[in-house]
């Protein structure tokens, strides 16, 4: 059953939040108070706060995003929104044409498609590789071979959304909170698989330094190496380097929109004449592509990120559809004893304010949600319910949990001269 969450009639706030504890189920945030306005029964606030202080606090912080975080972000009306899976299946169908999108789906009758883009590109892809060895003249071949084309084309445009006048209040909350981390411990991690530049574009409102591969020539070039590089403020008074604050790893681990490969480098350019799109599109078989360079990069530090002593991984927005990100984190839970897992997700449970007519149409700023249905999910609900302390299933949307996140480290002074400039200049962001 799909249903909607409200955006417009359920503002932003860590009151929507309920977490999952044994023996009670699903609690809310916030006390439930009698007619007198008395404590009837606790809720769970107390908890939720303690698990996000103890992931912050790690001394090995990451978190990984996908889908349902993009979704926070609005552009002004009549400009492109950040597409769900059914903005993307309408909007190839309108960029090919009703009928060569007909003729494609017919091709495979048997293939419960379910208006999944996804779905459809897989059976695709493993049509073209059967039929490897027909050039384009085949007719068929051909016209499967186009539609692939066309439609990552159309996939490209559509998550290209973020920009300057994009409202992200839940990602820039979301990155300052992570951001300001102490830098006596390991650089926080932010691992995605969003194409979209969403949180570069609130790194650069906030003016924190991002580390993501890339170098800092004229021309951004790509190099593992550069992951092990910091930034530093050196002083001719001091001997020693003087790390500075609100800096964080970011790890693109499907590709970016601002990617392209161009003969052996990959370069950042949004430039579409610039050389070829670096991105693992949505279908199933992007297990294999996601062990191709520069993938294999940021596949290999997760999974080393989550063997380390002493981590926490914070989850927010990903369905556990990928299985070449779930599994590495299921065999942490079982090989890494002081693993600490927060996962935050709309779709755990349907509140009474998401309970709608089916027929009815949803209106703007509206998120369909469907809850889930996943054997990784289920496996590690289980582990809650049967009492393991490490980890925390809240149900929530993301820019609640932006808000519920607490602030470690209050604002440096890098963040106040960034504002006086802001104003001195009359910026706005």
């Amino acid at each position: 059953m799909t249903v909607w969450t409200y955006w417009s009639e359920n503002p932003a706030s860590a009151s929507n939040l309920r977490l999952l504890v044994p023996g009670r189920g699903w609690v809310s945030y916030a006390d439930k108070l009698d007619a007198e306005s008395k404590v009837a029964e606790r809720g769970s606030q107390e908890q939720v706060d303690s698990a996000l202080i103890n992931v912050l606090s790690a001394s090995n912080f990451l978190t990984l995003t996908g889908a349902g975080v993009s979704l926070s972000a609005r552009n002004p009306n009549g400009k492109p929104q950040a597409p769900s899976m059914s903005d993307l299946w309408n909007g190839v169908r309108d960029a090919v044409g009703d009928e060569p999108f007909k003729d494609v789906c017919a091709k495979f009758p048997k293939a419960k498609l379910d208006d999944n883009i996804e779905k459809l590109l897989s059976v695709c892809k493993v049509y073209l590789e059967l039929n490897e060895t027909a050039g384009d003249e085949d007719k068929d071949v051909g016209a499967v071979k186009a539609f692939v084309q066309a439609a990552e084309a159309c996939i490209l445009t559509r998550v290209d959304f973020a920009n300057r006048d994009t409202t992200l209040t839940a990602h820039e909350t979301f990155v300052r909170k992570i951001g300001r981390r102490g830098f006596r411990k390991s650089r926080a991690k932010i691992f995605t698989t969003n194409y979209d530049l969403t949180i570069e574009e609130a790194a650069r409102r906030l003016r924190f330094t991002i580390i993501d591969g890339f170098s800092h020539t004229l021309d951004q070039v790509y190099d593992r190496q550069h992951f092990d590089y910091d930034i530093v403020r050196r002083e001719a008074s001091k001997d020693a380097p003087d790390y500075i604050s609100n800096v964080f790893h970011l790890y693109k681990l499907h590709g970016s929109t601002d990617w392209r490969r161009t003969d052996s480098d990959i370069v950042r350019s949004r430039d579409n004449d610039v050389g070829k799109p670096v991105l693992i599109y949505p279908r199933s078989s992007k297990y294999q592509e996601a062990f191709e360079p520069p993938y294999l990069d940021m596949m290999g530090a997760f999974q080393a990120s989550l063997r380390e002593p002493d981590t926490s991984i914070l989850i927010v927005g990903f369905g556990f559809k990928d299985d070449h990100i779930s599994r590495p984190i299921i065999s942490a839970l079982e090989s890494n004893l002081s693993l600490r897992l927060v996962i935050c997700d709309p779709g755990f449970i349907l509140t009474e304010n998401d309970l709608r007519g089916a027929d009815q149409v949803p209106p703007a700023h509206a998120i369909p949600v469907i809850a889930h249905e996943n054997a990784f999910i289920e496996r590690i609900k289980s582990l809650v319910t049967a009492g393991d302390q490490r980890i925390h299933l809240i149900n929530g949307r993301f820019e609640d949990l932006a808000l519920a996140l607490p602030d470690l480290i209050g604002e440096t002074d890098r963040e106040r001269h960034v504002e006086r400039i802001k104003n001195l200049r009359g910026q706005a962001g």
